[in-house]
């Protein structure tokens, strides 16, 4: 079935962004919400000019504000009428070795990748258990195969928490007209590690996305994208020695 009527969290940058650049592009109505919401004010009116069939609703959200969260997605709900999917993609990657000193930052991504993504599925299943259908999708890792040393071990342990969640949930609404993707990203260019400045098989943001919007609209329960290479090295990764992963990040 067609989702028409799609809410991306995180949506003023990145994957975010790409992802409602491309589900504009397919003729879908958009709810987009962020922090920097003078950012999806610019991006509306954009997305509007080139596809002026389509309804965009755009309204500030800090997810770690929880009652924020649900307050939004039901107005989002009705200014479109309903939502037929929810991807809960905003996260952040700060973070150091765990001791070092930087537990603020370390807090800081745990409770925004995690608590906070815990609020937006309860936001979400609400109004689908309401309605009695909808796509959850949430934005894990490929991090969340494995841990990750350095400013990624909170990070992909919250990943890792992401994948866990999501497949509770699923399990939960098995045979239920309520479906539930995980996508696992692999290294794709965007805000959130702009600073890096090298990872094997970085991929930029265009293609990286359009491989995380086709996941998406294929349903599957789980997702490694880009296919090529990361379906195979998420399961070499499972074996890999610990010297190996600590070359990966």
């Amino acid at each position: 079935m067609t989702r028409t009527n799609i809410l991306i969290t995180g949506a003023s940058s990145g994957l975010g962004e790409m992802m409602a650049r491309m589900f504009a592009a397919k003729g879908r109505n958009l709810a987009l919400c962020a922090r920097r919401v003078e950012r999806l004010e610019e991006l509306k009116i954009e997305l509007l000019e080139a596809y002026p069939g389509i309804q965009i609703s755009v309204r500030p959200l800090d997810v770690n504000d929880h009652d924020q969260v649900f307050e939004t997605f039901k107005v989002f709900a009705e200014d479109l009428g309903h939502l037929d999917r929810v991807v809960v993609n905003a996260g952040m990657g700060k973070g150091a070795s765990l001791g070092t000193g930087y537990f603020h930052a370390n807090k800081q991504t745990a409770i925004t990748n995690f608590v906070s993504a815990i609020a937006q599925c309860e936001a979400a299943l609400e109004l689908f258990r309401a309605q009695d259908h909808g796509h959850l999708v949430t934005i894990s890792s490929i991090s969340a195969v494995r841990g990750f040393r350095r400013a990624m071990t909170v990070y992909a342990a919250t990943k890792a928490a992401i994948t866990s969640l999501s497949e509770g949930i699923r399990i939960d609404l098995l045979d239920s007209p309520i479906k539930v993707t995980t996508i696992h990203p692999g290294f794709i260019r965007s805000e959130i590690n702009e600073k890096v400045k090298s990872t094997p098989f970085m991929v930029d943001t265009e293609t990286g996305t359009r491989a995380i919007v086709n996941a998406i609209e294929k349903e599957k329960a789980n997702a490694y994208v880009p296919t090529w290479p990361w379906w195979l090295m998420t399961r070499a990764m499972k074996v890999f020695p610990l010297r190996w992963m600590a070359k990966m990040s």
